[in-house]
């Protein structure tokens, strides 16, 4: 199986627009992003998410791993 690497990520322009995040505390954080890899059991996937501002409740119900290229979170 083959590493999946994202390359010039700021670059990736054909984001899938998914919207308003329901469970909005403040503000009203806008979302999109791009699937890139999802792996044979389903659930391990790689992708780019963008996010405008806001504060809202989230529940992560699986390992996680981030790395910002710009901007901050708190958990």
């Amino acid at each position: 199986m083959t590493t999946p690497t994202m390359q010039s990520p700021l670059a990736i322009t054909d984001l899938v627009d998914w919207g308003v995040i329901p469970t909005m505390i403040e503000g009203q954080s806008h979302t999109s992003g791009k699937l890139l890899y999802k792996g044979p059991e389903g659930r391990s996937e790689c992708g780019l998410w963008i996010c405008t501002p806001g504060k809202w409740h989230c529940h992560v119900t699986r390992d996680e791993f981030c790395h910002f290229l710009e901007g901050r979170c708190t958990y």
